[in-house]
Order: structure tokens, then sequence, then C-alpha cells
């Protein structure tokens, strides 16, 4: 077997393979054999078709079969000889070759890059410096009692954060459009639910009050029949509410799950809960950055089979995502869309292969349990989830956590090869980056 190799643009090869004419009789001259036992002619028994006669009727038919056989076999042979890594399956041209000369074919393919471990010593990561305060304690139970808001009924005029109960019909040049009605509709003033004019119209109105309300609808406005028009919407206010915050008590300590010890324990598990995000937060932080620098470090060619695979899982992905965040109508999601995020992915894994290899890299099974537990005791009973990721079945799910731990270690890596400056933060500007900026 005669194996020769081009390099084309990129990552592209043509691995041109001969196979010796021999090898080709022998192959064909097996399949004739396997033919003829079970061949069926006029006028010869099943199975005792001379050969002669096989040879003439099913020579072509018995050649075209072994060539996607010889295919198979040698171009793994072939493969093995270069020491070549394909990154996908190839593309088969036969060579147009007399019988005389055997047979032979074309496979064009990709191959995987190689990837050499860069420097990456000069190169700077921030780690955010901060912690949970009173304050911050303070602010998350008032979310957490925002969030359990209930509305008590009051006899005065509607003010910002009220609740009203509200009737109205939307006209457009005196005639009434489509959606622009309902009844006895709830509408927190203040909330940005309705267009500009129609919330802070209602300030100072009473329950039993009709208004009416010259408005116009914004020109970006998703109906196109209503962008830019002018509207009259008549209102009846039926009834005007005020939040009611759930007291800080020991009951309010129940419905969030601390059956004892009433708020001060709450204060406690809240406290726990902020600081066990805010080190998740620094530490996915942390990771993003290394991963980038990597990324970065590595401009490496990625075969396109393997971008268009990644592509099209993220693809699925997404859609499935949708599908589940309630979208009932399928979105366009053109391929290429992904092929940028699907790249990035694939470099990364190839990158912290190669830094796992290079620098032997051993997995940390204390940090693989460690991880188990910490996500374990979001259950009722963790003892039984961690059971159930070290049970043999399981071995999938528990694989997915070593991974896990396993680019933690390279995060570690990486870390301990570049420069750390810390950057002291708010709990609120680290957990909610646009809030804080606001609130400074």
């Amino acid at each position: 077997m005669q194996v020769s190799v081009e390099s084309s643009e990129g990552l592209e090869r043509r691995m041109k393979v001969e196979l010796p004419v021999d090898r080709v009789n022998a192959a064909v001259e097996k399949r004739l054999k396997e033919i003829a036992r079970t061949v069926r002619l006029d006028g010869f028994r099943p199975g005792k078709v001379p050969l002669s006669v096989v040879r003439k009727r099913f020579a072509g038919q018995a050649r075209h079969e072994v060539f996607g056989d010889l295919v198979q076999s040698t171009y793994y042979e072939a493969l093995v000889q270069e020491n070549l890594h394909p990154a996908g399956d190839p593309s088969i041209e036969p060579l147009d070759l007399p019988e005389e000369q055997g047979m032979g074919y074309t496979a064009v393919f990709e191959v995987m890059p190689e990837v050499q471990v860069q420097s990456i010593e000069g190169k700077e990561i921030t780690r955010s410096v901060a912690e949970v305060t009173d304050a911050d304690v303070d602010a998350m139970i008032e979310k957490l009692r925002t969030q359990r808001t209930t509305w008590g009924e009051v006899e005065r005029e509607a003010a910002d954060g009220d609740q009203l109960t509200i009737s109205f019909k939307g006209f457009v040049d005196g005639e009434a459009f489509d959606g622009g009605s309902a009844d006895e509709v709830p509408l927190e003033l203040g909330s940005g639910r309705m267009i500009e004019g129609f919330e802070s119209g209602l300030v100072g109105a009473r329950a039993g009050e009709s208004r009416t309300l010259e408005l116009k609808f914004p020109d970006e406005y998703p109906a196109e029949k209503l962008a830019g028009k002018d509207a009259t919407f008549e209102i009846e206010v039926n009834q005007v509410c005020e939040a009611v915050l759930p007291e800080l008590d020991e009951e309010f300590a129940k419905v969030l799950g601390v059956a004892e010890g009433g708020v001060e324990a709450l204060r406690k598990e809240i406290r726990s809960n902020m600081e066990h995000e805010l080190e998740e937060k620094i530490q996915g932080q942390m990771k993003d950055q290394a991963m980038q620098i990597l990324l970065e470090a590595h401009p490496i060619d990625i075969p396109k089979a393997m971008i268009e695979q990644e592509a099209k899982a993220l693809q699925q992905q997404t859609r499935q995502n949708m599908v589940q965040s309630g979208y009932t109508t399928q979105a366009d999601l053109p391929l290429h869309l992904f092929e940028g995020q699907a790249k990035n992915r694939i470099t990364l894994g190839l990158v912290i292969g190669e830094v796992i290899k290079q620098n032997d890299l051993q997995l940390d099974e204390e940090r693989v349990r460690a991880k188990v537990e910490q996500f374990a005791q979001s259950y009722e009973q963790p003892q039984e989830v961690i059971d159930y990721y070290y049970d043999d079945k399981n071995q999938q799910q528990l694989a997915s956590v070593a991974n896990v731990v396993m680019e933690d270690q390279v995060v570690d890596w990486v870390i301990g090869q570049v420069r750390v400056e810390e950057k002291q933060v708010s709990f609120a500007e680290l957990m909610e980056p646009q809030q804080g900026a606001e609130a400074s």
C-alpha cells in the first residue's frame, strides 16, 4: 500500500492511497466466491453456479463492494502509518486506475491542530475582595419581604408604588383598537408596564374615579399599526391598594424555612448563603479571566467540521432553553450566530487538555467529594444525593463534577503563572454590577 499526503489550505489534508493489485484481486475473488454460494441463476441449482459464470456476471458488483470494504480497512491503516489525527469523517474520491494497477482513492479531511502551551507570564487577573455587611443582610431581607408583598385596600389618592385595579378602553382616531381594552386588571404604578404617561396619569386618582388620558404610542412600539399614533384612554379606577410587607418576625422566618431561632437564626442563614454566593461569584470571575487568558494566548486553527458540530449543539441547546422559558414560536437562529462561541469552546478544550498533559495535573478526588457535598447541601437529604453520585450506576454524573474540578485545577495553574491584583468592591457592586453603579 502506497500512501502520500498533501497539505492543502489550513488544516485540510489530501491523503492518496494506492492498493496493490494482488490485494485487490484477492479481495474481489473472495467476494465472488461469497456471491457464488448464494446467487440464483436460471439453469443452475443454488450454490452450484460456476465461478467463471459468477465472475462474468458479477465482477463489476464485486469490485464496487470490495472498494468500499478496502477503503474502510485501509483508511485507518494509512492514518496510523502517516501519524495523522483526523478531526472528522473524510471525503473519499476514487482514483481512476486501470484494473491491472489495483485500486486507489484520495481521502480529504481536516486534522486536529497541534497545541503547544504558550507562556502567560506577565498577564494579569483581578481578584475582587468583598465582604457581606450587616447592611447587605438588611437589604436582602427587605428584598425577600418585598417578594412576599400583599396588597391592602386604602381610601386615599393613589401614589407611586400603589396597585390599582382598573378598567379601560383605548381609542385611536376615535376608533377602539384591538387589545386596547381590559376590565378589572391590576396595575402597579411605576412598574413601567404601560406606555409613557399612562401610569403617571393615574397618580392622585381615587377608587370610583374616571380619568381620560391623551397619550402617544412610542415610535418603536411593537404593534406597527399603533406605533407613533396619538391615543385616548378612558379609565375607571375600581380600587386602590397599598403594598403591605410581612412583619419581620418568627413567622416570617418559618415561611423562609427557618423553623427555630426566629429572626436571628434567619439573619445567620441569609448571611451564610450570601457569603457562599459571594465566594462563588469571585471564583467565577477568576475562572472567566483565566480562560480568557488561555484563549488569547493560543490563537489556533480549529477544523471547520468541529466548529460546525459544536455550533449545532449550541443552537439546539438554545432552542431547548427557549422552549423551557415559554417561547412557543421557533425562533430563527442561524448557525453562524454560534460559530464564534463554538470555536472558543473547542479551543479552550484543546488547550486545557494540553495544560493538564504537559503539567501532569492529577484530579484531586477530595475536591470532587467536597464539590458533591456542597451541592448536596441544597437538598433535604444530603447523604442520599452524595450516595447517588458515588453509585457505580451514576458514573457519568460524577464525571461531570470531576470535569468541573479539573477545570478549577487548571485555573489554579493559570493563577500561579500570572499577576493577581486585588480590587476592593462592595457586595452589591460585585453581585449586581448595574445596581451597584447606580448606587454609587
